[in-house]
């Protein structure tokens, strides 16, 4: 088995948990109900048959997930990712900020932006519209109450609306949860060759 990573990087890891997780041939039918088996599914990762182990969390985790990061209105999915970044850096997740970076590398087609993130971590300095988007993100993870009206007046200065802003703190919300339950469940690890 590779060793853990703490770098930050936009390259694929794996996650390794520290549970045994579920086994999908001996899942209860409550568990396959939260994790949405299929007879499609080929492959369900290993955070979500640890996360099983509760289906009753699960089954309410991943749809409240998946309307943050990929709702139709409101903040841009790029602008999702890059909230998911900053409070990934700020809480050293490693594993989450690799995907949410590899996201936003492949949504914008810009690897530059990561870069600096990663390089520089919260002092990144970017153009005005991402700064503005990481700059919240970085706050609300570092101190949420911290954040003030005067944050919001900012990022409406910025051209966000209420909706646009409200996705935000989801965003990055949602990645101060995420980011301690792969914490404590398991580690990022290169993966196998």
């Amino acid at each position: 088995m590779s060793e853990p990573v703490h770098t930050f990087t936009a390259e694929p890891l794996q996650w390794s948990p520290y549970l045994t997780p579920v086994r999908l041939d001996e899942a209860t039918p409550e568990q396959l109900d939260a994790m949405k088996v299929t007879p499609s599914n080929k492959k369900v990762s290993d955070y979500v048959l640890t996360l099983a182990h509760d289906p009753e969390s699960l089954a309410v985790r991943s749809p409240l997930f998946n309307a943050i990061m990929y709702g139709r209105d409101g903040l841009s999915r790029a602008e999702r990712e890059l909230g998911a970044v900053g409070a990934s850096i700020v809480n050293r997740c490693v594993y989450c900020a690799s995907v949410h970076a590899a996201q936003f590398n492949r949504l914008t087609e810009r690897t530059d932006v990561i870069a600096r993130i990663f390089a520089d971590g919260p002092a990144a300095e970017l153009e005005e519209h991402q700064q503005a988007i990481f700059d919240f993100a970085v706050k609300l993870s570092e101190t949420p109450p911290a954040v003030t009206h005067k944050d919001a007046v900012a990022l409406r200065d910025t051209g966000l609306s209420a909706l646009e802003m409200a996705d935000l703190v989801l965003s990055a919300a949602i990645f101060g949860w995420a980011n301690r339950l792969m914490h404590t469940l398991g580690e990022p690890r290169r993966p196998s060759a």
